[in-house]
């Protein structure tokens, strides 16, 4: 399980380096509520292709290793030259996870996801998400971000009820709540 302190260790430590990082996923959306309200496995995050490299090395210190590709994953190749994966899970020896996915900044500040070439991207606005981890400030995606990162799949009974909870705090709907299924 991956505990509030853990989430605040590793994003203070890839910030303090000049790691820019969005939370997303479960602890996404607790910080974007302001409280934890439930366990989580992982911890999701946002990363920008450059900062790849560097973000593993810094979290390769604290004892996280490459555990995952995931399906989507595809390879591209950092400012450095440097080819790296997508999207991808770290672990460390005591199961917590690190689930990571790399995106780019276009021309306007939108981010591009790096392992989609559909040409989707997250608006600038909402990739200004912010919210709070036992009373720490963190950088998350917007609610409506959150609601579009998990379209397109069945959803886990956590996952509808953190995205319930985001409809009742922020009024925005994942499309399956709307239909009323």
């Amino acid at each position: 399980m991956v505990r509030a302190q853990d989430v605040i260790a590793i994003y203070q430590s890839l910030s303090g380096a000049g790691i820019q990082v969005w939370l997303t996923g479960g602890w996404g959306i607790d910080a974007l509520l302001g409280r934890e309200t439930r366990e989580h496995k992982d911890l999701d995050i946002l990363v920008l292709v450059d900062d790849v490299v560097p973000m593993r090395e810094l979290l390769a210190r604290a004892g996280y290793a490459l555990q995952e590709l995931w399906s989507e994953n595809t390879w591209t190749v950092d400012a450095h030259g440097t080819e790296i994966p997508t999207a991808f899970v770290l672990q460390d020896g005591e199961g917590r996870q690190v689930d990571a996915h790399a995106m780019r900044l276009d021309d306007r500040g939108n981010g591009v996801p790096a392992w989609e070439h559909d040409g989707f991207a997250i608006q600038q606005e909402h990739l200004a998400g912010e919210g709070t981890v036992a009373g720490v400030a963190v950088r998350c995606i917007s609610p409506e971000s959150q609601v579009l990162g998990h379209t397109g799949y069945e959803l886990s009974p956590e996952q509808s009820r953190d995205l319930a909870l985001l409809q009742e705090r922020f009024g925005v709907a994942h499309p399956d709540q709307r239909a009323g299924t």
